[in-house]
C-alpha cells in the first residue's frame, strides 16, 4: 500500500508545535479539532509534558508541508563557558 505523500517526519517539540499553531492562526482547541485530538493533548504537547507520536507526529508533519510550514529555530541564550 502506497502512501499519497511522502512525509518528512520532523521531530515535534513544544515550540515547534506552537510555531506551527501559530502559523496556521488557530487556537488549541481549533488544532485538536483538526488532529482528532483533546486540547488538553496540544497543551501538554506546547509545555513539553508529552511528544506526539505515531500519527498525530505524521498528521502535524502533513499540516505543516502543506502550510508550507518552515520553523527556524532560536538559538537559546546561553551563558558562555568559562575557561
Amino acid at each position: 500500500m502506497s502512501s499519497q505523500y511522502k512525509v518528512n517526519r520532523a521531530r515535534w517539540d513544544s515550540e515547534y508545535i506552537q510555531a506551527l499553531r501559530r502559523h496556521l492562526g488557530l487556537t488549541q482547541r481549533e488544532l485538536a479539532e483538526r488532529l482528532g485530538t483533546r486540547q488538553q493533548t496540544i497543551s501538554e504537547w506546547e509545555t513539553g509534558m508529552y511528544k506526539p507520536r505515531g500519527a498525530s507526529a505524521t498528521l502535524l508533519s502533513i499540516i505543516a508541508e502543506r502550510a508550507e510550514f518552515k520553523y527556524q529555530a532560536i538559538p537559546s541564550k546561553k551563558q558562555p563557558e568559562k575557561p
